[in-house]
């Protein structure tokens, strides 16, 4: 049994203010796998006081952006060299699928590897050339980082969330309390261990476990400058109502219910097989899953036969299993929460084409779903319009090509979305419409160089690449 009984603070594992330990649950079977110290009031103060005063003394936000960057390449190496046991803590303590968590390990490399050429690019100081050519006053812009940064970050994708506020914050020249969920604890106490070998200054990072309750200490905390926040849209909001009392600056990236457009001319068994992955990614807890189907009339029972061959075809099981696709959700009351949706989504009159409130046989002692399919849906329902986060998809019919933009771009989201078409550029021209952060196109991957992140209750502002960096910074203007 793995057991984190320290405190990762300012570089240095330290004794908790509270010794009780957590008691991690396996979502397969909910035995205790590890035990792990968690974060209280009063570790929250010492890490952000020893943040304040390692980015006043500007020990790390002073050193050159080289050496800040020759750092985190040293953080990327040691996270690759550690690519076998990540993926495996976080199956074990999430429920991931093997396929899944090894997979991310090459997306992480590809997110680290873009952040650290957006670095080395990047445009720290320029010296403007004068809009009047009379003028002698010469202006110098920099880029300058913000101060100290709360990071806080949900459970279903644990490294790659907390990688991608981390690496650009510290880039920056920032110095960064990291809030992790409890659920987190293992992999999260990993992380800490690379992110020390890593030889950071003092104060410059700390990686807290913690509740709600700590978290919303450190968002309120007078001496945090900005947050950075990955979650729910509802926590979302109280975040950005509590950092816009304090004027903080702040970066959001919450739910979405992204659709996937089919267009007519499709190769159906590309779709349905791009879709296993795009919208059933991680168990089906991801906030970019496209879990919202829009078939045209035409072609609407072919494409729900489709699907519900590829959904009953998915092996659901232990996530270390290498055969298995769906592992089981992260707690018993995230089960509960999709198996209620699953129930309400009969009882809004759609059609059940295959799965169920059910647990599959054999599995009932961790926290499993049976993947289901849902035909018939109308827009409105509560199925359509929800983040569901499980393995639950739902087909709409559209009539044309106006009418699935229409569809698509009717919800409060806007975090992500496809468009499958055998004309790329058609496909293209759909995607243009869709008001979506990020729109894939013939199940491209999604790329870590652009920006990410989504419109309207999808969350504010933008992460990876040089956009990514960029708000980690303040503007400084100098006159001479």
């Amino acid at each position: 049994m793995l057991t984190y009984d320290r405190l990762f603070i300012g570089g240095t594992w330290v004794e908790p203010s509270s010794p009780e330990l957590l008691d991690i649950a396996s979502p397969h079977d909910r035995s205790v796998i590890g035990r792990a110290a968690q974060a209280r009031p009063a570790d929250v103060d010492r890490a952000v006081a020893g943040a304040r005063r390692a980015f006043e003394a500007g020990t790390w936000r002073l050193t050159p952006p080289a050496e800040r960057i020759a750092a985190l390449r040293r953080f990327n190496t040691l996270r690759e060299e550690s690519a076998e046991r990540i993926a495996r803590l976080i199956s074990l303590e999430n429920g991931s699928a093997a396929w899944f968590t090894r997979a991310g390990q090459a997306g992480l490399t590809r997110q680290a590897r873009a952040y650290l050429q957006a670095a080395a690019e990047f445009d720290w100081e320029r010296t403007l050339t004068p809009s009047d050519p009379a003028s002698t006053v010469r202006s110098v812009v920099r880029r300058e980082a913000i101060g100290v940064v709360a990071a806080v970050i949900p459970w279903n994708s644990p490294f790659s969330s907390a990688t991608t506020k981390v690496v650009p914050a510290l880039l920056a020249g920032n110095s960064v309390v990291l809030k992790v969920s409890p659920e987190n604890s293992l992999s999260m106490g990993l992380l800490a261990e690379l992110l020390d070998r890593a030889g950071l200054p003092e104060g410059v990072i700390s990686v807290l476990p913690a509740d709600r309750g700590t978290s919303e200490h450190l968002v309120t905390h007078e001496e945090v400058d900005k947050i950075a926040f990955t979650g729910s849209t509802r926590a979302g909001r109280r975040i950005a109502s509590l950092a816009g009392e304090r004027l903080k600056r702040v970066s959001l990236e919450l739910g979405g219910k992204s659709a996937a457009i089919i267009l007519p001319d499709a190769d159906l068994p590309r779709v349905v097989a791009g879709l296993k992955s795009h919208s059933l990614l991680n168990n089906g807890e991801s906030c970019i899953a496209q879990t919202r189907i829009l078939a045209p009339r035409s072609r609407y029972e072919e494409v729900v036969a489709g699907l519900r061959e590829m959904m009953e075809s998915l092996k659901v099981g232990a996530p270390d299993d290498p055969d298995t696709f769906i592992g089981p959700l992260i707690r018993p009351d995230q089960q509960e929460r999709v198996r209620d949706y699953i129930r309400l989504g009969i009882a809004e009159g759609a059609r059940l084409v295959t799965g169920g409130p059910h647990v599959p046989e054999g599995l009932e002692k961790g926290n499993y779903v049976t993947p289901t399919l849902f035909a018939d849906v109308d827009n409105s329902m509560r199925i359509a319009r929800e983040e569901i986060f499980g393995p639950v998809l739902v087909v709409i019919a559209y009539d044309d090509e106006d009418d699935a933009v229409r569809i698509a771009n009717d919800s409060e989201y806007g975090l992500s979305g496809g468009v499958w078409s055998a004309d790329e550029e058609r496909a293209l021209a759909v995607a243009r419409r869709v008001r979506a952060g990020t729109v894939t196109v013939n199940g491209a991957s999604v790329g870590f160089d652009g920006p990410f992140g989504g419109f309207k209750a999808s969350g504010i502002g933008r992460e990876f690449g040089a956009v990514g960096l960029g708000t980690y910074t303040e503007y400084q203007t100098i006159t001479v």
